[in-house]
C-alpha cells in the first residue's frame, strides 16, 4: 500500500541518521547503509581512522629520530631546502580545497560539478609528485645525495614515504572517480578518501616545517 511503502522509507531514512545524496556509481553500489556485503559503512571510516593512527605512530617515529640525531650528532650537516617545496605545499593545501568542494557538489547531487573538482584535486596530487621528483633532482644538483649526510638522509627518507603514503591517496580518489565501487556506497567512499588526503596535506605541512626548521 502506498501508505505503508512511504512509512517504510522513512523508517530507512531515520535510520541511517538521514538522507544520503545521490549515488553516481551505477550498479555496482547499491547504497544501502550496509553495502552490498553486510558491513556497516562506519567500519571502513573505523579503519581508516586506526590505519590513520599507525601511519602518523610511523612519522613521528621518524621525526623523533630526526631531531635526535640532529641534537647529538656533531656532523649534522645542514642543506639547501629545494624552493619547489614551497609550491608543493601551496598546491597540496589548494588540493584539500578542492576535494571540499568536489564534496559539496555531491552533497547537492551534481554529478558533473563533483567529477571535475575530483579530478582537479587528482591532478593537483600528480603535480605534487612530480614537484617531490624535482625536489630530490635540485638536492642531487647542490650535492646531497642519499648517504651524503645523516640530514639529507633523512630528507629523502621522510619525502620518500609520506610520497608513497599520498600515491595510495591517488590510487583511492582514481577508484572513487571511475564510480566502480563493491564493498562502500559512494557516501562512504567519498567521506574516507577525503579524510585521508586531508590528513596526507596536514601530514606534509608538519614534515615541511620539521625539515624546514631542522635542518
Amino acid at each position: 500500500m502506498p501508505h505503508t511503502s512511504t512509512t517504510e522509507e522513512l523508517e530507512i531514512i531515520e535510520a541511517g541518521g538521514g538522507g544520503t545524496p545521490p549515488s553516481f556509481a551505477g550498479g555496482d553500489d547499491d547504497g544501502s547503509p550496509g553495502g552490498r556485503f553486510g558491513l556497516p559503512q562506519r567500519v571502513y571510516v573505523t579503519g581508516m581512522a586506526i590505519g590513520m593512527g599507525a601511519i602518523l605512530m610511523f612519522f613521528m617515529a621518524f621525526a623523533s629520530a630526526f631531531i635526535v640525531r640532529k641534537g647529538v650528532g656533531s656532523d649534522w650537516q645542514a642543506f639547501p631546502m629545494p624552493r619547489i617545496l614551497w609550491l608543493n605545499t601551496l598546491i597540496l593545501l589548494a588540493s584539500s580545497l578542492t576535494i571540499v568542494r568536489a564534496r559539496q557538489f555531491f552533497a547537492r547531487g551534481d554529478r558533473e560539478g563533483f567529477r571535475h573538482w575530483w579530478s582537479v584535486t587528482t591532478i593537483l596530487g600528480l603535480l605534487f609528485l612530480a614537484g617531490q621528483l624535482i625536489a630530490w633532482r635540485q638536492m642531487v644538483i647542490s650535492g646531497f645525495y642519499l648517504a651524503t649526510n645523516a640530514s639529507s638522509s633523512f630528507f629523502y627518507v621522510l619525502t620518500a614515504a609520506h610520497g608513497l603514503h599520498l600515491l595510495g591517496g591517488i590510487v583511492a580518489l582514481l577508484y572513487v572517480g571511475r564510480g566502480k565501487l563493491r564493498r562502500l556506497t559512494f557516501a562512504t567512499a567519498t567521506e574516507v578518501t577525503a579524510v585521508y588526503w586531508h590528513f596526507m596535506d596536514g601530514l606534509w605541512v608538519f614534515l615541511f616545517l620539521l625539515l624546514l626548521l631542522g635542518r
